[in-house]
């Protein structure tokens, strides 16, 4: 009986240790250099215009190597957030919303309606939280911040289609007191005033967890469609964060492209 005590209370310290060196854990080098270019994004001088340091200074100011450096651009160019021009040098992108394929910006409300279906709200839960560490990056957040969360669970004829969770950026100014009962980006333009500019879409493929299995109401293990993007304002500076689950055979994504003559 000692022996099997004194084996468990060992194995307890351990975990312990384990579970605070992974709480503690720095992110990989890669994010950390990524987070900080989109810091130096959002700063004034760099909205105007103004290039940016040339990646040999660059990478010796957060000493890194050029290759580290180099691959962090590139992510951000990829993501429309910089442009790069041979013997220019490197700038925010501007927002160029005649190059999209998107016609309109719309969100799943909106999308219904003009489908002529009644969107049902199955859950809402709207709390001010400490954000994931994607949302953390993705809206170049301090780390000790608190945002504002909404989680909602939305559907049409008493079924559910997805669960979106949505990271609010602190400049936005929310009160915790917003009724989501309109389309999401009509209530932050009227309640905060911004605008929105632009966003970036990254979609893949995962199965569904217990959780979200109970909350869609399907099998655990069942395909679903994940969408992630960041919004940002006209001043190219980010503002929300969200992840989409949806139930890949109870909704069809389509995106209208137009190739660039």
């Amino acid at each position: 009986m000692y022996f099997i005590l004194a084996y468990f209370t060992q194995r307890k310290h351990l975990y312990k240790q384990m579970n605070v060196r992974t709480i503690h854990r720095a992110a990989p080098i890669h994010l950390q250099i990524e987070g900080k270019l989109r810091q130096m994004i959002a700063l004034k001088k760099y909205q105007q215009g103004a290039l940016f340091p040339d990646e040999v200074r660059l990478a010796e100011s957060f000493k890194v190597s050029r290759g580290t450096l180099r691959a962090a651009l590139t992510r951000l160019v990829n993501k429309g957030l910089l442009e790069r021009k041979a013997g220019v040098g490197t700038r925010v992108a501007r927002v160029r919303p005649s190059e999209s394929g998107i016609r309109e910006w719309r969100s799943f409300s909106q999308e219904m309606e003009a489908k002529g279906i009644q969107v049902e709200n199955f859950l809402q839960k709207y709390e001010l939280v400490k954000p994931s560490r994607e949302a953390e990056q993705a809206l170049v957040l301090k780390a000790d911040s608190l945002v504002y969360r909404l989680d909602r669970v939305r559907g049409c004829d008493g079924i559910p289609v997805l669960h979106s969770r949505s990271w609010f950026h602190p400049r936005l100014g929310l009160s915790g007191k917003e009724q989501f009962d309109r389309p999401l980006y009509e209530l932050i333009a009227s309640e905060t005033g911004a605008k929105i500019g632009c966003a970036h879409e990254e979609f893949r493929a995962e199965i569904a967890t217990p959780l979200m299995a109970n909350l869609l109401h399907v099998e655990k293990g069942e395909p679903l469609l994940l969408r992630r993007h960041t919004v940002f304002d006209t001043e190219n500076r980010p503002m929300e964060f969200a992840e989409v689950r949806y139930v890949s055979n109870r909704f069809t994504l389509t995106l209208d492209l137009k190739r660039e003559m």
